[in-house]
């Protein structure tokens, strides 16, 4: 190979085998495209080659990398409106719905009543007529998310497949939306029915267990802050991958050899014996948590049974 040929190199191999499967509709918008691991396996080349080529589809657009839930084939980008929409009337579901969709795409401090105002095609000062500014608009931006993953009813049988559910529910509304914890909280919570509605699915999950009401509000807030709290990690790592454009797993190619000089020094030899991708998963991590959790409350309701 000569040192021009660019069309040679491994990871431009690679880029092209997985970039024909997307525009032959083999992999169509949303389905994840192999992982970095999986593409040393399938290609038997090295992880930083792996990493390379997946970069390159990123580049060109074809793919979209979300903390958690791996590489995708990304949607087409909606257009974007050079003027009000014909038969389209401003509407705060309008508003809301742009709302969400910049927020999503560039993260919550890109979302402002003007850029708002520009998405949409009409002057900053009418979206004043339908909301009262920026803090009725995040309340009904978070409002809509939640109304878009409803708990089923009556849901599961038994108290533990209720409370996974509702933990599963809210973990895929932050992955899907990541800006979306910075607006929960547990101090000053969203007095919005949708919010309200999952504390009240999970105390409803509690009824008839042998709990005392503050056990059970604890349970209903701990549960979902376990969730939150899991979910603000991926929020921080897409705004880390927003500011810098290095992947997840670019950054840490380039720490290796940063971290197997620490894993190999001898002073830690209990996190060297554990150290691995399972530390970074963060859908493994959220899976390990939770059943932990409710191993917990299994364990005091069993207490209680055994109590004369």
């Amino acid at each position: 190979m000569s040192p021009g040929d660019e069309s040679e190199r491994p990871y431009l191999r690679i880029a092209e085998a997985i970039r024909h499967r997307i525009t032959t509709g083999a992999l169509r918008p949303g389905d994840r495209v192999p992982s970095t691991r999986q593409v040393v396996r399938d290609f038997g080349v090295a992880m930083a080659t792996a990493t390379r080529a997946l970069a390159v589809l990123r580049d060109e657009g074809l793919v979209v990398t979300r903390v958690g839930s791996g590489t995708a084939v990304r949607a087409p980008d909606p257009p974007r409106r050079g003027g009000r929409a014909p038969g389209r009337e401003l509407t705060t579901e309008r508003i809301v719905a742009t709302g969400v969709a910049v927020a999503d795409a560039e993260g919550l401090d890109a979302v402002s009543m003007r850029r708002l105002a520009a998405e949409l095609g009409v002057g900053p000062m009418s979206l004043y007529r339908h909301l009262s500014g920026r803090e009725e608009l995040e309340h009904l931006m978070a409002e809509a998310v939640f109304r878009a993953y409803p708990l089923p009813e009556p849901g599961p049988p038994g108290w533990r497949a209720k409370l996974e559910l509702v933990s599963r529910v809210e973990w895929s509304a932050y992955r899907g939306h990541p800006w979306l914890p910075e607006l929960v909280s547990l101090t000053r919570p969203l007095l919005t029915p949708e919010a309200m509605a999952h504390i009240e699915w999970i105390l409803r999950a509690l009824d008839g267990l042998p709990l005392t009401p503050a056990e059970r509000a604890r349970e209903a807030v701990t549960l979902s802050a376990l969730v939150r709290g899991l979910a603000l990690s991926v929020a921080a790592e897409v705004q880390a991958e927003r500011e810098t454009g290095v992947a997840n797993d670019q950054w840490w190619i380039t720490l290796d050899d940063e971290v197997r000089a620490l894993m190999g020094s001898g002073r830690f030899p209990r996190l060297a014996a554990v150290y691995g991708e399972e530390m970074r998963d963060l859908d493994g991590l959220l899976n390990h948590a939770l059943a932990r959790h409710l191993d917990g409350l299994a364990a005091r309701l069993a207490r209680s049974a055994a109590e004369p």
